[in-house]
């Protein structure tokens, strides 16, 4: 179990007046017990949750395919399991929370994860509990990171960049999309992350669209390459966005992306405790404009459990930043009536001096260099 996150959570529950807490997404499942269940995201009706009473330990449920495993990740004293193919996980759960004490309780649960005939089930089975929408205050609970969490990030937020750097160091014009793609996989489970996430390999024209993976079109000399992954572990996420050149880079690109790396650095000045992220963008847009930059819809992203959070640095959004948040920061243009796009995506950790960068790994105030 996640106990930092638990720990965090105990008083945070008993200020809702809640007794526990129910959660069912993979997303929230590993955000208590430190992983995710394999099959949980693929299969949404293998059922897994954690119940965490407000002032008791966690118990957990799971489909039996997968109890070993979950006891050995949890060690978690109460594991309720159900038969994939002859009970109702919902009346298991129902039943662990009556051995835990809380068939009466103020339960918060995620309205906006289990489907509605699997909650109508939950409530017939369980008809003594008051059901509260936990979806806010769990994502909001989420923003701010614990120690266990940030390093985490930390580590992640290296093995993609490392990932890129190597991969694109790899490959040459006469390369394909499909090779980039080969290198970077092999070096996000080298680095060690579990899996990753939304592999962007878009070169020459195809650098204008947004997520795109690879195909087999051939590296030329002149092509701007768009480069992003996710590593991820334990259900955690950190994405990071690099933008290289084959050979010669065309004059308009190396300009851009100098705008593109000054726009970086301001974003990474103005992000401190205490700043609204509505002010993060006003500074973003006060150099932007000048410059000629078009402007996208957000700049900035809370990342973590999943691949975008709250808080955004959006003309939008208006939030105070707090120590421990983590933020994907990402200048960026698609169309830059060049044939080409350019992005720059780092991780970013809000710290009590202000914005800590997590992916340092590669220099990248130049295009990189392919090959």
């Amino acid at each position: 179990m996640r106990e930092q996150v638990i720990a965090r959570l105990r008083p945070a529950l008993e200020d809702q007046g809640w007794d526990g807490l129910v959660v069912s997404s993979p997303e929230n499942f590993a955000y208590l017990a430190g992983f995710v269940v394999p099959s949980h995201p693929l299969m949404r009706w293998r059922h897994a949750a954690v119940v965490l009473p407000a002032g008791g330990d966690p118990a957990v449920m799971c489909v039996g395919v997968e109890e070993a495993m979950v006891r050995q990740r949890t060690g978690a004293a109460e594991v309720a399991v159900w038969d994939e193919f002859g009970d109702d996980p919902m009346a298991c759960l129902a039943g662990l929370l009556e051995r835990l004490g809380l068939s009466r309780g103020r339960l918060g649960v995620e309205l906006g994860y289990l489907p509605a005939a699997d909650f109508a089930r939950l409530r017939e089975a369980a008809p003594g509990v008051e059901w509260l929408a936990a979806d806010r205050w769990l994502g909001r609970q989420r923003q701010v990171k614990t120690p266990q969490e940030l390093d985490l990030l930390a580590r992640l937020s290296r093995i993609s960049d490392a990932s890129i750097g190597t991969a694109l160091g790899s490959v040459k014009a006469g390369d394909t999309e499909m090779e980039i793609a080969a290198a970077l996989t092999d070096g996000i489970y080298r680095g060690g992350a579990e899996d990753f996430k939304l592999m962007i390999v878009a070169t020459g024209p195809r650098s204008q669209l947004a997520n795109v993976g690879p195909s087999e079109r051939v590296l030329q000399e002149g092509d701007v390459c768009r480069i992003e992954i996710f590593a991820v572990a334990e259900g955690y996420h950190a994405g990071v966005c690099r933008t290289a050149v084959v050979g010669r880079p065309p004059p308009e690109a190396v300009g851009i992306w100098a705008n593109l790396v000054e726009c970086r650095d301001v974003l990474l000045d103005a992000i401190r405790p205490g700043v609204s992220s509505r002010s993060v963008w006003d500074r973003f847009e006060a150099l932007c404009g000048p410059l000629g930059l078009p402007l996208f819809s957000f700049v900035g992203h809370g990342i973590g459990l999943s691949l975008h959070e709250h808080p955004y640095l959006s003309p939008r959004h208006d939030q105070v930043l707090e120590e421990g948040m983590v933020f994907g920061v990402e200048p960026l243009i698609y169309d830059t009536g060049h044939g080409f796009g350019l992005q720059l995506k780092d991780m970013v950790e809000v710290t009590p001096q202000g914005a800590r960068l997590l992916s340092d790994v590669n220099d990248n105030r130049e295009l990189i260099a392919v090959g």
